[in-house]
């Protein structure tokens, strides 16, 4: 009897084994108009080729582009809803159960299984939509949850797909508790730090938004995904505020924090597999690519201060994202603070360096010169912890003139940022490498540079206060800049003759702009050199040895011994 399961089910709804519900061939794009027909984009992907436009595409269709072919493995497929509240509206909830059977061909609104993704095991949970509006009751909460336990189980890293209208109110508060089931089963994956990557898709709201939709080390959407805790006509209804037209879709909350990336849906599955293949990477620097790069010879003729800071300055100068186009093989730029907003001024991610995965944070030069708000140093702290949680050496690219000290940066909390990012960096359980690669002032250049291992570029500064900020206040003259920059010994040499800096790295003549992968190059001997020295030590010991660095900064002498001194110096007549 066990056996004939299938057969039995398939012929009580009426349909083949695997059948699902497809939504009827539109023949034009809704959004532009085009002819679909002729479309390759649209027979595969069901993604208008003209103007982008994604349509919305069954549980199984989704496995089929995500997964590799014949990899799939269903789990749980035959838990069904009962019908615990005995509920009826219009209609019972029993009828609506049986008639969502019958034209999707599956027993509840999630597909759960196992797979690969480019010969990466993975395990999947994709919501279907058209089955009762993808909403969760204790089906779908318990398929869900089952999916991260077995990937517990297995140390294998989970994808969900999200689409779905909420909770389902025909099971009362016994769906509205899924939503702390699948949390609670989320969270346990975050403490064994198995990856878990979210995909939200159209549309994706209510209680599978607010809990384990939302808990992924990584959400990524669909572009023009609505996604929103509440629906618009929920909204209105409810306090009488109607949102605008773009509100509530994916392009809206990347720009506003909440998203990692929106992805179309061609390149979705090439996204996800290199996601996983840089966050399950456990291989370290081949001996082979290690190799120091050269200290930069000092000239009798050196450089003034005031000189540094103006190459240090200079417009031409190669930016972070130029350093990260040229170092990493690899990158995946990871967007958001998660609350507020996506900040460019500070640019981060996951990527490839010399073999090994590693977490990339740099500060990018933008309208606001490279000065980040709090939102920029919450998605850096983000990246920290990604990097921790995966065992990811970290390197971050410091260049910026401080913090943008505005009155939205007071109310956002650029202190607390800041120092949660130092707070961070001092427990991070990976080498960690700093490069200053152009200006790095203040404490928000030093959010970014509490590291095993500071390296500067030949041109590079590092200070506690730009030089016309010094002029200013002691002087009250800022044209004494040039004077000012000498005093504050900023420049790269001086730096590591105070034994603040671990390494300077030479540039091409004339500075790094004239050659920006030269410069590269250099830059990617010195930190390629550094990592696998740092990778060498055990966590404890490198723990350890980082705040031994920062413990003994400082130089300072009794009261006693100070005042003799300045006695004695009297006497002296010195």
């Amino acid at each position: 009897m066990v056996d004939r399961l299938p057969q039995l089910v398939t012929s009580i709804f009426g349909r083949r084994e695997g059948g699902e519900a497809v939504p009827p061939e539109p023949a034009t794009c809704p959004e532009c108009g085009a002819d679909l027909e002729p479309q390759l984009d649209f027979k595969r992907y069901r993604v208008c080729g003209r103007c982008g436009h994604h349509f919305r595409i069954s549980a199984r269709q989704r496995l089929g582009l995500l997964l590799d072919p014949g990899s799939f493995r269903e789990t749980d497929r035959w838990l069904a809803s009962a019908d615990p509240l005995r509920f009826t509206d219009r209609v019972s909830y029993h009828e609506r159960l049986w008639e969502a059977q019958r034209r999707t061909g599956l027993t509840e609104a999630v597909i759960t299984g196992t797979g690969t993704i480019d010969g990466q095991p993975v395990v999947v949970a994709v919501m279907e939509f058209e089955f009762l509006g993808g909403s969760m009751g204790s089906v779908v909460g318990e398929k869900v949850a089952r999916t991260f336990e077995r990937a517990l189980r297995r140390k294998q890293p989970a994808i969900t797909v999200a689409a779905s209208g909420g909770a389902r109110m025909q099971e009362g508060m016994l769906s509205l508790m899924q939503m702390a089931k699948t949390a609670a089963a989320a969270r346990r994956l975050h403490q064994a730090r198995i990856p878990y990557i979210s995909v939200l898709t159209d549309p994706t709201t209510g209680g599978v938004l607010a809990s384990f939709a939302s808990l992924g080390d990584v959400l990524v959407a669909e572009p023009g995904a609505l996604i929103g805790f509440s629906g618009p006509r929920v909204i209105e209804q409810t306090i009488g505020q109607k949102l605008p037209p773009e509100a509530q879709r994916a392009e809206f909350l990347l720009a506003h924090g909440q998203l990692d990336l929106v992805v179309p849906r061609p390149r979705l599955r090439a996204t996800l597999a290199e996601l996983l293949r840089l966050l399950t990477a456990q291989a370290g620097f081949t001996p082979a690519a290690r190799r120091w790069a050269e200290e930069p010879a000092d000239k009798a003729d050196a450089d003034s201060a005031w000189e540094v800071v103006q190459r240090a300055r200079d417009a031409r100068r190669p930016t972070a994202r130029t350093f990260i186009e040229h170092l990493f093989s690899t990158f995946i730029e990871l967007h958001g603070d998660r609350l507020y907003a996506d900040d460019p001024a500070v640019v981060a991610g996951v990527g490839e360096f010399a073999g090994r995965a590693v977490a990339v944070i740099g500060q990018e030069r933008t309208g606001r010169d490279g000065r980040a708000m709090p939102e920029g140093y919450r998605k850096a702290r983000r990246v920290m912890a990604l990097a921790g949680k995966f065992g990811l050496p970290l390197i971050t690219l410091v260049d910026t003139p401080g913090a943008y000290p505005g009155l939205e940066s007071e109310e956002r909390g650029l202190a607390g940022a800041i120092a949660e990012c130092l707070a961070t960096l001092s427990e991070l359980p990976v080498p960690t490498v700093a490069v200053v690669i152009g200006e790095g002032a203040s404490g928000g250049a030093l959010a970014l540079a509490l590291a095993d291992r500071i390296i500067m570029l030949e041109n590079a500064t590092f200070e506690v206060i730009s030089p016309e900020g010094a002029a200013a206040i002691l002087y009250r003259d800022a044209s004494r800049a040039a004077e000012m920059a000498e005093a504050l010994r900023l420049t790269a040499r001086d730096l590591k003759e105070l034994g603040l800096v671990d390494r300077v790295v030479s540039e091409p003549e004339g500075g790094a702009h004239v050659d920006p992968a030269g410069a590269a190059r250099e830059l990617r001997s010195a930190v390629l050199a550094e990592l696998s020295e740092l990778e060498r030590q055990p966590v404890g010991r490198l723990l350890k040895a980082r705040y031994e660095k920062y413990r003994r900064v400082g130089q300072y002498e009794s009261y006693l011994r100070s005042t003799l001194g300045r006695m004695l110096g009297r006497r002296l007549g010195r």
